[in-house]
């Protein structure tokens, strides 16, 4: 492989590595030219590395890391155990992050806000706000029906079934169901402040969840 290729490759999947945080909420952030960037407040990090897994005896490469402390008469005895190997405090969130490739060794440890750069892309994953059953209007932004001229069905789904073959309603059809409550992931949002005293991070746009909502930022995959 090429030098320069191989130095990309690894950048590549160093890119990769995140941080977990907890949304904060929105505000306005004023740039020096005096733009103004509806910007997501997230206090992120930092996170402990708990756990390296490896090929050998998971069968893959990952890290595991935490995010938030944890009342000590809250730790069940085998997650006391589990700490305790990874000589870190209890934390309340766990997660993976796969690292195929990188040097664990150089990863710095615990994982902070320094990892990122304003003006830097990232992809947040967050559990979208759950909003109970709805109706095919409101989940899958259906027309609906006319509203005048002798129309009784006005926000109904419509036929549903087949005829005679296959004589079923077929998987993955659009209707009526619980909304929201999903693993979602917002793509190429722009890093517009990084404040290391505060371990916080301002991302313009919103990110996926309610306030103090558990969310994972990552190097952006897609740039």
């Amino acid at each position: 492989m090429d030098i320069e290729l191989e130095v990309e490759t690894e950048k590549m999947r160093t890119e990769r590595l995140g941080i977990l945080g907890k949304k904060v909420g929105m505000t306005r952030f004023f740039t020096e030219t005096g733009e103004v960037l509806p910007v997501t407040v997230i206090e992120a990090g930092p996170c402990p590395i708990v756990q390296v897994k490896t090929k050998e005896n998971d069968g893959y490469e990952a890290i595991q890391i935490g995010f938030g402390q944890k009342r000590d008469k809250l730790v069940k005895k085998p997650e006391r155990g589990h700490f305790k190997k990874g000589n870190v405090q209890p934390v309340k969130v766990l997660r993976e992050i796969r690292t195929e490739g990188i040097d664990i060794s150089k990863i710095e440890q615990p994982i902070t806000v320094k990892i990122f750069a304003p003006g830097e892309l990232v992809d947040v994953t967050g559990i979208s706000k759950g909003k109970g059953f709805a109706g095919v209007v409101k989940r899958w932004h259906f027309r609906g029906g006319d509203a005048t001229h002798g129309a009784e069905t006005h926000r109904a789904p419509g036929s549903i079934g087949a005829s005679s073959f296959p004589s079923r309603v077929v998987k993955g059809l659009r209707m009526a169901g619980r909304m929201g409550g999903d693993r979602v992931t917002v793509q190429n949002l722009t890093v517009v402040k990084v404040d290391p005293n505060r371990n916080l991070l301002l991302i313009k746009g919103s990110v996926p969840g309610p306030n103090n909502g558990i969310i994972m930022i990552r190097k952006a995959v897609k740039q």
